[in-house]
C-alpha cells in the first residue's frame, strides 16, 4: 500500500477519498529528525506552508521510496523545487483552489483598511466611541492597481469591477486582454492606484513594492498584500504610514512567520491576518479535491 503523508492536515473528505483509493494517509505532524526518517518511509507528502522541504528534507525522501510532493496551495517558496526534480521528484502544487479565497480575502482587507474596522473594532472593546474620528473613505470609482495578473488577479478584478472600481495592471505578459481592465506599466500602475495589490507567486531578493515604488504612489493610498512575504518591505510600508504618504494597508503574508515585526503589529493603520488566503471551508474542499487527483494520476 503506497504512504500519502500530509505533513500539515488535509480536508477530511479528500483523507477519505484516498483511503477509498487504497492508499494509507498519515496526518501525523513531523518535525526536524522524525520528519527526516518519515519521509524516507512515504510515497508522497503533501504540504501547506508550514512545512519546510529544503535539500535535507529531499534527500531524506529519495534515500527513500518518495515520489511525490505537493504543495497543497499555489505558491512553492517552502520547496526547493529545482532540486527536488533534479533529484527526480515529482513536484505539484493547487493553484486553482484558492482563487476565490484569497481574491476574497483582498477585498476584505480592502474595506476594512478603508473603513478603520479592525481599529474601530479594537478600540470600543476598550470602551471607546470614537464615531468622530473613523472617517473613511469608499472603494467605488477608485482605482485598483493590480502587480501580477493570474488568476487570483482576474478574479479580484471580477468582484472589483462590479463593486464599481476601475482595474489597471501590470503583467509581463505584453498585450494581455482583459475586459473591463487596462493593462498598464508597473510605473503607471503605482501612480494610478488608489488601492495597490500584489499577487505575484513568489517574492524576489528585493521587495516589490519599497520605499522607492512607495514613493511613486498617490498620496493616501492603500496597499494590499496577501500574496508573499516579503513581496512588500514592511518596515518602507511602516515609514509610509507614519508620515501619511500611505493612508493604510492589509497584510496576509510576513516575511517572518509568525511575524515578529512590533512596528507591523503595533501599526494601527494595517488590517493584519495571520497568512489565512486559502483558509475557507470550501477552498479546502476544492483544494483537497485537487489533492486526490494529482495523487492518482502521479502514483
Amino acid at each position: 500500500m503506497k504512504i500519502i503523508l500530509a505533513n500539515d492536515g488535509i480536508a477530511a473528505t479528500a483523507k477519505v477519498a484516498l483511503e477509498t483509493a487504497g492508499y494509507e494517509v498519515d496526518t501525523n505532524k513531523y518535525e526536524d529528525e522524525a520528519l527526516l526518517k518519515r519521509l524516507a518511509e512515504v510515497d508522497c507528502v503533501v504540504v501547506r506552508s508550514a512545512t519546510k522541504l529544503r535539500d535535507e528534507q529531499i534527500d531524506a525522501g529519495v534515500a527513500g521510496k518518495l515520489k511525490l510532493i505537493i504543495r497543497g496551495g499555489v505558491g512553492v517558496d517552502n520547496i526547493n523545487v529545482a532540486y527536488a526534480r533534479e533529484k527526480g521528484l515529482v513536484v505539484r502544487n493547487t493553484p486553482s483552489a484558492s482563487t476565490n479565497a484569497v481574491a476574497e480575502l483582498v477585498l476584505g482587507h480592502m474595506l476594512a483598511a478603508c473603513r478603520n474596522i479592525g481599529e474601530a473594532t479594537s478600540t470600543m472593546r476598550q470602551g471607546q466611541w470614537l464615531k468622530k474620528q473613523y472617517k473613511g473613505t469608499e472603494i467605488y470609482g477608485k482605482t485598483l492597481g493590480l502587480i501580477g495578473f493570474g488568476r487570483i488577479g482576474q478574479r479580484l478584478a471580477d468582484k472589483a469591477m462590479a463593486l464599481g472600481m476601475n482595474v489597471v495592471f501590470h503583467r509581463r505578459t505584453p498585450n494581455f486582454y482583459y475586459e473591463g481592465a487596462t493593462q498598464k506599466s508597473k510605473e503607471e500602475v503605482l501612480r494610478e492606484a488608489d488601492f495597490l495589490t500584489i499577487l505575484i507567486p513568489t517574492a524576489g531578493a528585493k521587495p516589490e513594492v519599497g520605499a522607492e515604488e512607495m514613493a511613486l504612489m498617490k498620496d493616501g493610498a492603500y496597499i494590499i498584500n496577501c500574496s508573499r512575504g516579503g513581496v512588500v518591505d514592511e518596515d518602507a510600508l511602516v515609514d509610509a504610514i507614519e508620515t501619511g504618504k500611505i493612508a493604510g494597508a492589509g497584510l496576509d503574508v510576513f516575511v517572518e512567520e509568525p511575524t515578529k515585526n512590533q512596528r507591523v503589529l503595533s501599526c494601527t493603520k494595517i488590517s493584519l491576518t495571520p497568512h489565512i488566503g486559502a483558509a475557507t471551508v470550501e477552498a479546502q474542499d476544492r483544494i483537497g479535491d485537487e489533492i486526490v487527483e494529482i495523487v492518482k494520476e502521479v502514483l
